[in-house]
């Protein structure tokens, strides 16, 4: 088989990282000497071209209609339909959906298996050290573009409902040794100042302590610099609280780890959470960043505790939590819109419009915190009934109006207030009532 020229697609969605499958397939085709290009979304100059092979990324399944748009665009640019081939997350978990849609079989999981692309040597492909320079090709700038991008476990040993880890990556691998990877990188594409693992279950491999010992004898022990400056390690999909111990906090603590990333998505791990917080100032991890996922199984007021934990903790220990709030949408939803048995559509675009003004993220100072959330429930659910407008700018040029909303509220018939909720909560504004009250409050939520 002689030189390919092939395309790699990433779909234009937003997102934090590059596109490690294709990073990987470029080096496996770069290797065999194929011509490799990579684009982000649809590229009409790149769509006119006709390739030997086009490979197209996925990634969550509410990005259905762009990545169907997507490959919609790209499937008449190749000479050989049987060359074009779509992976990934969403590709894996929604194999059936996509091949119903489009014709095309998804290729499922790791790329670590004879007979997926139908090529020599394939089976290697996942192992493979990714091809950075090949980011250079797009102006899409991913969040750090000066970190290592690797793993030392695959897999998880947890089979959360809520998460498609099982699904792309069903055998947990306890090892995967990183010393090779970060040399081969370091001659290929030059020394990178951080080091972001994508392991989803760390603690649980029984070779945490070797792992450790290697990421300190690769430059990322507490306190290194790269010429002058801090390197830092970040284990990006958070560490497993079930699985944390002392001594594994104390291993921690001997690797620039910034920050130390910690899951707290049930209420009922309260007295954990709050231990490993303390375990954690205890031996010198301040910053610390948090995944808070809602709209699952929790309660509005399970999320504003959960959240508020965080800001006493930074009170007391000293610490600096940064929370991200993440919610909770089924893994092959197309869109959105999932509105889980304790929430309501008012309540999540509440949410929603809080973090659009603190940029999804939650601080770890209090009077941040107050202003943002309210200082207790009660307030919390008064600012999520309220307007869009009025949530983002309550304190600003919508105060007045806030008051008048207030006054409506608190002037509510038994009656008045049930009409109201029912319809807010839904986010309805189309109600009909001929109630004078009534219709004023509602003209607050038409406001654009």
């Amino acid at each position: 088989m002689g030189k390919l020229k092939v395309l790699l697609v990433e779909p234009s969605y937003k997102c934090k990282y590059p596109p490690l499958g294709l990073m990987k397939l470029s080096a496996f085709h770069k290797k065999r000497g194929d011509e490799v290009v990579f684009v982000k979304g649809t590229i009409k100059e790149k769509k006119d071209i006709m390739w030997d092979r086009i490979y197209i990324s996925t990634l969550f399944s509410f990005y259905w209609d762009l990545t169907i748009r997507t490959i919609d665009y790209y499937e008449f640019s190749v000479k050989d339909p049987r060359n074009f081939y779509i992976g990934g997350p969403m590709a894996t978990i929604m194999a059936e959906e996509i091949k119903d849609v489009t014709g095309f079989i998804p290729v499922q999981g790791l790329l670590n298996k004879e007979g997926q692309i139908n090529l020599p040597n394939e089976q290697n492909i996942d192992n493979m050290i990714p091809d950075y320079n090949l980011l250079n090709q797009i102006s899409y700038k991913y969040l750090s573009d000066n970190a290592y991008f690797s793993y030392t476990t695959r897999g998880c040993i947890r089979k959360c409902p809520f998460c498609a880890v099982p699904k792309i990556e069903p055998l947990y691998q306890e090892y995967v040794p990183l010393s090779k990877q970060i040399k081969s990188i370091n001659l290929k594409y030059g020394r990178k100042k951080d080091l972001l693992l994508l392991d989803n279950n760390i603690l649980a491999s029984s070779c945490f302590e070797k792992i450790i010992d290697e990421i300190k004898e690769i430059g990322f022990f507490k306190g290194a610099k790269l010429n002058g400056i801090s390197r830092y390690v970040d284990f990006n999909q958070g560490i497993d609280l079930r699985k944390l111990s002392k001594q594994k906090m104390k291993l921690l603590a001997e690797i620039s780890i910034r920050p130390l990333r910690i899951a707290f998505d049930d209420i009922r791990l309260k007295e954990q959470y709050i231990k490993a917080i303390e375990m954690a100032a205890e031996y010198g991890i301040l910053n610390l960043s948090n995944y808070i996922l809602y709209n699952y199984n929790d309660t509005p007021k399970d999320f504003f505790e959960r959240l508020k934990i965080n800001v006493d903790l930074n009170e007391r220990l000293g610490t600096k939590i940064f929370s991200f709030p993440m919610k909770y949408i089924p893994v092959t939803n197309k869109d959105r819109l999932y509105v889980g048995t304790h929430w309501n559509p008012r309540f999540l675009r509440g949410i929603q419009c809080i973090l659009h003004v603190t940029h999804g993220v939650v601080g770890p100072n209090k009077s941040f915190f107050e202003a943002a959330f309210g200082k207790n429930y009660s307030d919390f659910k008064k600012i999520l009934l309220m307007p869009d407008s009025f949530i983002m700018y309550r304190e600003s040029r919508k105060k007045n109006k806030v008051k008048q909303w207030q006054n409506i509220l608190n002037n509510f018939s038994n009656n008045q207030r049930s009409f109201f909720m029912k319809n807010i909560l839904q986010n309805s504004y189309s109600c009909v009532s001929n109630d004078k009250l009534i219709k004023k409050i509602i003209s607050f939520y038409k406001e654009k």
